[in-house]
């Protein structure tokens, strides 16, 4: 994240770090709508085009219109390992006034919200099913019987009505796509889980769930889903760990001066205006005071 313009320095670079989940592109953006500031974003596989549920990428609408760099940019199937800089020194740090800042939450509470996440990503595939039983329920329900039916009992109940066909059109539109549906579009059983964006975690995982699917009973199929979204979570939280030992090795080994931030609360509210304030008091509002002194020198 880089600001610039007015009295900001365009050498000045603040490093939001943090495991997968904690909220570091919800903070990037925060921060970046209250100075000029532009995102580049370091995640390995966000860095490729697609997948943008699995990989939970921001829309464009969560962008708030902050420009965002190495986001979505790069093929699917490019071999894109190479760093972006050779610096195993880390002398960047001399050229560069930097501050980092690491979103910290505890880790039953970071895993638990992983497990539910994972399972929100699941569930939008509410509607997911094979091309040829979607396509079914898509004519019954513009069918002249079905919209004919609707014109009678409109006069009944009209507005609870009209709303569930709404959402059940949004659902068709594929605006619900979840992580089954996502995956399964880009699913080759010749594909290299070595390269490019099915690296990420959640498309290796369901390979195999793929490769029977068409083979299976429904309870069989049941089964093996349940199976893959367990080592979905299982991976994840993994990778959370090894992000969590890789921050605490530059902060505690190599003493980067590096500003942690508690996010825990915010992830043990129960209701978005309850985790919204959370956030602004615990984190958002924390971090402006330690940008402030630093921007401003």
């Amino acid at each position: 994240m880089g600001c610039f313009g007015g009295i900001f320095n365009k050498n000045k670079v603040i490093f939001i770090m943090g495991a997968t989940g904690t909220g570091k592109s919800r903070l990037s953006i925060d921060l970046a709508t209250q100075i000029p500031a532009e995102i580049i974003n370091s995640d390995k596989i966000q860095v490729y085009k697609g997948l943008d549920i699995v990989t939970n990428k921001v829309t464009e609408k969560e962008r708030e219109g902050v420009p965002h760099h190495l986001l979505g940019e790069v093929e699917p199937d490019s071999d894109f390992t190479t760093p972006l800089v050779e610096d195993p020194l880390y002398k960047f740090k001399s050229r560069f006034a930097c501050c980092f800042i690491w979103i910290d939450v505890s880790p039953p509470v970071l895993f638990s919200y992983v497990s539910k996440r994972v399972d929100q990503m699941v569930d939008a595939d509410v509607l997911y099913c094979d091309k040829r039983m979607r396509k079914i329920i898509k004519q019954f329900f513009t069918s002249d019987y079905f919209l004919t039916e609707i014109e009678i009992t409109l006069r009944i109940s009209h507005v609870r009505l009209l709303v569930s066909w709404v959402l059940f059109l949004d659902l068709l539109s594929g605006s619900n796509k979840g992580l089954v549906e996502e995956v399964g579009e880009i699913f080759d059983p010749e594909a290299d889980y070595g390269r490019g964006i099915r690296r990420a975690i959640g498309v290796p995982e369901m390979d195999e769930y793929f490769r029977a699917e068409a083979k299976m009973d429904e309870t069989s199929k049941e089964t093996l889903l349940a199976s893959a979204i367990e080592e979905i979570k299982s991976n994840t939280c993994k990778l959370a760990c090894r992000q969590v030992e890789k921050i605490q090795r530059l902060k505690n080994e190599l003493r980067w001066p590096i500003n942690r931030i508690d996010a825990t609360v915010v992830f043990e509210k129960t209701s978005a205006e309850e985790a919204d304030n959370a956030w602004n008091m615990c984190v958002f509002d924390p971090c402006m005071k330690i940008l402030s002194p630093f921007l401003n020198a």
